[in-house]
């Protein structure tokens, strides 16, 4: 395995731990699920450049695009998160509560 595709696995995985273990913001979770997103659009990107082919080279941009749509909406989420209850702590939120 290259040092590329390791690095690119390492930052998959540590942002994949970072959301599973690090429950304590909302902010820090968008922020792993953001690194993840990232780290899988270099990936694709990398993989259709190898292919050479035209019909996979739409993949990233659709990935990308997706990508920008989650981060609006967890931003949207954050501010009407801290709107509400003040903070951005997980633990203080109820979810089954309006």
């Amino acid at each position: 395995m290259s040092s590329m595709y390791f690095s690119l696995n390492s930052a998959f995985i540590l942002g994949l731990m970072g959301l599973a273990l690090n429950r304590h913001h909302l902010l820090s979770a968008l922020l792993c699920l953001e690194s993840m997103l990232l780290t899988l659009f270099i990936t694709i990107a990398i993989w259709t450049l190898t292919l050479n082919s035209a019909s996979s080279s739409i993949i990233p941009m659709i990935l990308l695009t997706f990508s920008a749509c989650e981060a609006s909406a967890g931003l949207a989420i954050l501010v009407a998160t801290s709107r509400s209850h003040g903070s951005d702590n997980l633990q203080n939120l109820n979810l089954l509560q309006c």
